[in-house]
């Protein structure tokens, strides 16, 4: 199902309508590590003053594969592509990793119920609220 699937579904990937439009109307501007793509307009700026910047995604539409150093760009925090304005890497620098959130790897507490939920036993130094007091 791979042509339907780049004809229909937006939440993969770009449509092909979205790639021929990035295409025929966008400067290709950059490509992160990850493969994501980026573009601005062809045409001048925006009735806000702005040209106009998006991403297209090297598979699934989530925000929060966008590195650092494209956020900025892509919401203008400056002109210049990120690799003209990035200091040198450091070496305590880890590498890029996406949201966790809702998959396996998610971080989940001692006690949680994923985990089995066995919370530790309560001390003794809690009082529960009652209305009467």
């Amino acid at each position: 199902m791979g042509i339907l699937s780049k004809i229909f579904t937006w939440w993969d990937g770009a449509t092909i309508g979205t790639s021929l439009w990035s295409s025929r109307n966008g400067e290709h501007v950059g490509t992160d590590a990850q493969g994501n793509k980026y573009y601005r307009a062809k045409k001048a700026k925006t009735t806000e003053g702005y040209e106009r910047r998006w991403v297209i995604y090297s598979g699934a539409n989530d925000a929060s594969r966008v590195p650092s150093e494209w956020h900025g760009w892509l919401h203008h925090s400056y002109d210049g592509v990120p690799e003209s304005h990035l200091p040198p890497a450091r070496i305590w620098e880890a590498e890029y990793t996406p949201n966790a959130t809702g998959t396996v790897a998610a971080y989940r507490p001692q006690g949680a119920l994923e985990r089995g939920g066995h919370r530790a036993a309560a001390t003794g130094d809690y009082e529960a609220w009652s209305p009467e007091a």
